[in-house]
């Protein structure tokens, strides 16, 4: 052990530069690794963290109606808590998207969805100045506790109109400074991806300003629906559609499961996330073990040349070897410990993504369960790097197994090629042995693997891109729509409105979609119901088998909804609505349907409108859904087709079209965009660094090799061109592995993500990375050669050759 001190004393006085750059390679590697790690097991759990630390509702009856039996719901055995909600409320100044939620009792908040309060205070539910927001309103719009937002209510007659009279269509009716107390988050209560955000009102506006918010008894175009916490959890909601059909006689109420309906998108979004930060730590470690590892080898192996000193005086190679990976392990604990600090402090922008908005604890994370393991891991890692680099370089010499030759080089060689080509191929593939080996099947696993993930990752980033620019790959082959009116009540006449869509001349696509909920056969399914019009111009809907409808006792079910009926293409599924009879339905094919109040674009189906008047006597919602001609698609298309259709008839006069929603799958997939590139980055600088290497190490270990060859009559420039060669070859082999199984693991992995959250799947190819790949794969493994071979064409010959 004293020896093992005083070499590590005297080591650090001589090489302390080399040692502080290598701690700070260890602390940069394994913290990238344990930051990923980390980020991606807290990003995996923050929805269930915040489940746990709230009262989370566990259902949503949204039955569109005011004057619903409330109390009898609230009465049923199996509810613990509800509380209702009515429509939201536009905010002057802000985007038309954000707006101020309204709570209608005490209960949201305290007894329900009781939140964790990020900023600020919970509020006083008995000021009508007063409110909750989201995190991301206070971010995206620079808010601050204490700060005053205005609101203004419509008067009755602007909520029966569903516009302003105001400028611009502003309400006109009461104004509300409400002070922003509190930033709180819950599961109900949350951001969703791509949103702005918003704000709560306090249950004391609604009982304040009831016809102002919520419409008076005898106006059916408004709706009040209500959150539940169930005893029992999920496995009550059977019981609780059971009953709702029993109290009110309708089939035709929606009852959502919130876990299904929410939560577990959320989870499976976020374990996405964690799955690419995995990825991402991966590739960090693998190019950790290049290129941290390459010098861990190299400074063991100097300091057990150094100590064949001391072994002539005594020394056992047991004392060598733990002498030679002393100064590595010290710097290794010391790197890690960096490392674990850097990753702690890192820890404060993770999670990120869809996860981040619902993570209830942001900030500062101390995660031991993998900070404490991965510096042990680190330590392990560089001792045993540098034990075994010094016992290999011990016995180095006792290794006289003949060298494998390359086929190829062979055949190279009997070519006739120049001899710089032919020594260069030599150099590339063949590694050869003891003092002279060169690290090939790193160069070349390199190699491969930085092609295949940049052109991995640029193929999965154009299926990213291509999807989230076309949101006809999420059933959205529409551009326009219009809300026609809800519960019965039509603000337009709809055959008048069909005909002038028709008669356009920028409309080639028109859809009466009229909208209400189905019940399946064991009451515990709901599914969302469109009209499909085959009439003229009808709009295109993404079929993912099968087909479309024809007939009244056919459907066409989204994804997820033919798993939450347990039915399959050809088979048939029993639904009941609000006409009161059960009807079977022949399912024609899976496809997606437009995202709507109630359901998502993969959580619904298509019907004809005879198969829809089966089992239904009205609608939920209706809806003009409007495809134009690429010509006519802009960002004023929708008061253009507006201006159009009240010119053309003044009963259309109240009809307005807008594009459809930013889909929350289009922002997911848009946060996670960033991260294959990143993970390309990565492993270019694997093959960056292990190629680089190699033609470093090829240089010095064979410098005998190219000595003879100068002997022998070889220029200094041709010297060069044996490094360019084997920087080339190695190029060479990467692209031709690299480039096929890049795009293979690009559109398998794209595939993979396109069936998983669904959307149409369309085979990405990424033109620019194809064209560009192999010109700088070339360029960069040539500019790697660059000063391993200027050190060739300058070796000083006599001293090699009298030093061999």
């Amino acid at each position: 052990m004293n020896v093992v001190i005083a070499w590590l004393r005297l080591d650090v006085r001589r090489r302390w530069r080399s040692l502080a750059v290598l701690a700070l390679l260890i602390a940069i590697s394994g913290g990238t690794v344990l930051t990923s790690l980390a980020a991606a097991r807290r990003g995996a759990s923050a929805m269930d963290r915040l489940t746990a630390r709230t009262l989370p509702a566990t259902s949503a009856i949204l039955p569109n109606t005011l004057g619903f039996p409330w109390d009898k719901v609230r009465a049923l055995p199996e509810v613990a808590e509800l509380s209702t909600f009515g429509p939201s409320v536009p905010i002057p100044g802000f985007p038309p998207t954000v707006e101020a939620d309204l709570a209608l009792d005490e209960f949201i908040t305290r007894t329900i969805e009781r939140p964790v309060i990020r900023q600020g205070r919970m509020w006083d539910q008995t000021r009508t100045d007063e409110a909750l927001a989201s995190p991301r309103f206070m971010s995206q719009f620079h808010q601050a506790v204490g700060d005053t937002v205005t609101l203004n209510l419509p008067t009755p007659a602007e909520y029966q109109a569903h516009q302003g009279s105001g400028p611009d269509g502003a309400y006109t009716g009461p104004r509300l400074a409400l002070r922003i107390v509190g930033v709180v988050i819950a599961p109900w209560l949350r951001d969703s991806p791509g949103d702005q955000g918003g704000i709560m009102l306090s249950p004391a506006v609604a009982a304040r300003y009831p016809e102002n918010v919520v419409g008076s008894r005898d106006y059916k175009l408004q709706y009040v629906n209500a959150i539940v916490r169930l005893n029992g959890g999920r496995a009550a909601i059977p019981q609780l559609r059971a009953d709702l059909v029993r109290i009110t006689g309708r089939g035709d109420i929606d009852v959502w499961d919130l876990a299904e309906q929410f939560a577990r998108p959320i989870q499976r979004q976020a374990a996405f996330e964690s799955r690419c930060l995995v990825a991402f730590a991966a590739a960090a470690f693998v190019a950790a073990m290049f290129l941290v590892g390459q010098a861990i080898v190299r400074y063991a192996a100097a300091s057990t040349a150094e100590l064949q000193t001391l072994r002539a005086l005594g020394m056992s190679p047991q004392q060598a070897i733990v002498t030679a990976a002393a100064g590595p392990a010290v710097v290794g604990v010391i790197g890690g410990a960096l490392g674990v600090a850097g990753a702690i402090v890192a820890s404060r922008w993770f999670p990120f993504g869809t996860a981040k908005l619902v993570e209830p604890a942001p900030g500062t994370s101390l995660d031991w369960v993998v900070l404490a393991p991965g510096l042990i891991v680190v330590v392990v890692l560089v001792a045993a790097g540098a034990a075994s680099a010094a016992w290999l370089s011990l016995g180095a010499a006792r290794r006289t197994a003949s060298a494998r030759r390359s086929t190829v080089a062979t055949a190279v060689a009997a070519t006739g090629l120049p001899t710089a080509v032919v020594v260069g191929t030599r150099f590339a593939l063949e590694s050869g042995r003891g003092r002279t080996s060169i690290p090939v099947r790193p160069a070349l696993i390199g190699a491969v693997t930085g092609v295949l993930g940049v052109l991995a990752a640029f193929t999965f980033s154009h299926g990213v891109t291509d999807a989230t620019d076309h949101p006809e790959r999420f059933g959205q082959t529409y551009q326009l729509n219009a809300f026609l009116g809800d519960n019965g009540e039509d603000i337009a006449p709809p055959d008048k409105l069909l005909a002038a869509l028709r008669a356009n001349r920028d409309v080639i696509g028109v859809d009466d979609a009229r909208t209400a909920v189905a019940t399946g056969s064991d009451g515990n399914s709901s599914v969302t119901l469109y009209t499909y019009t085959t009439a003229s111009k009808p709009i295109d809907v993404v079929v993912t088998s099968g087909r479309m409808p024809r007939t009244a006792g056919e459907v066409l079910l989204a994804p997820r909804s033919i798993k939450t009926l347990g039915g399959h293409v050809g088979g048939q599924v029993s639904l009941s609505g609000s006409a009161g009879k059960r009807a079977s339905f022949t399912v024609t094919g899976t496809g997606l349907v437009p995202a709507g109040f109630h359901n998502g674009y993969d959580d619904g189906g298509w019907v004809t409108d005879r198969g829809y008047d089966s089992i239904f006597t009205n609608y939920k919602f209706r809806a003009a859904l409007v495809a134009l001609r690429p010509e006519a698609r802009g960002a004023d298309a929708g008061a253009k087709l507006s201006a159009a259709l009240a010119k053309a008839d003044p009963a259309l006069a109240n009809v307005f079209f807008a594009p459809p929603d930013l889909l929350t799958e289009v922002a997911q997939l848009r946060q996670v965009r960033v991260l294959p590139i990143v993970l390309g980055l990565f492993l270019a600088l694997l093959a960056v660094g292990a190629v680089g290497h190699a033609l470093a190490t090829a240089v010095r270990r064979r410098s005998h090799d190219l000595a003879v060859l100068r002997a022998l009559g070889m220029t200094q420039r041709q010297c060069r061109w044996v490094v360019i060669t084997q920087a080339s070859v190695l190029a060479v082999i990467g692209l031709l592995l690299g480039v096929p199984l890049g795009l293979a693991v690009g559109r398998t992995v794209w595939r993979v993500v396109a069936d998983y959250t669904p959307l149409q799947y369309v085979a990405p190819m990424a033109w620019w990375a194809m064209l560009l790949v192999a010109p700088a794969a070339l360029l960069i493994a040539n500019a790697l050669a660059a000063w391993p071979g200027h050190r060739a064409a300058r070796l000083r010959v006599a001293q090699v050759l009298r030093t061999e």
